[in-house]
């Protein structure tokens, strides 16, 4: 790691936060959940972030271990970014924390909302008791991005891209999604 920002604490969630605590780079981890994103796909889910500020976390998250950047082959041959298996486990740490977030009184729910934030804000909300006994594959198309939802028995897994054949296809845009999500608008 380059950061000469440290906690200096043999603390193992100090060190956690030495990797992941600098501004961004949660929300970056966040974006690369679903799968590996280019560096424009990257800043379109964080418009935000300066594009210096998103190079400097990508940087350290991958000297971290956690993110590692990798050139597709044809007929893409664009470089693309992606967790490692390591930076993978972050993804209930950020369900839990997207939990805890919403009870805050004092969240913006009208600020931008990224794809890849709704989907883990659906993986937080899910109730595993109620989907018991079901098997479901949904559709989701929010804005030019189309993203797999699948429930089965208790468990739910959101990847991005097309099913196969899903029970339900849902198209709308993130706004309109984000408010179903956060109950201020009902199907």
């Amino acid at each position: 790691m380059s950061s000469t920002r440290t906690y200096g604490d043999a603390c193992a969630a100090a060190h956690a936060l030495d990797l992941v605590g600098e501004r961004w780079a949660l929300l970056v981890v966040r974006e690369l959940l679903l799968g590996p994103k280019r560096f424009s796909d990257l800043r379109a889910g964080l418009p935000n972030a300066g594009p210096n500020r998103v190079s400097q976390r990508l940087r350290e998250l991958e000297e971290g271990g956690i993110v590692r950047r990798r050139k597709l082959g044809p007929p893409a041959r664009s470089w693309v970014y992606e967790l490692t298996e390591w930076g993978r486990q972050l993804q209930p740490v950020l369900v839990h924390l997207g939990r805890w977030g919403r009870l805050s009184p004092f969240r913006d729910l009208d600020a931008h909302i990224s794809v890849d934030a709704l989907m883990l804000a659906l993986e937080g909300d899910f109730d595993q008791e109620a989907s018991r006994g079901l098997a479901a594959t949904y559709a989701l198309h929010i804005d030019d991005d189309h993203v797999t939802v699948s429930v089965a028995d208790g468990a739910i897994d959101i990847t991005r891209g097309e099913p196969g054949a899903p029970d339900a296809t849902i198209t709308t845009d993130a706004r309109t999604f984000a408010a179903v999500l956060t109950r201020k608008r009902h199907l």
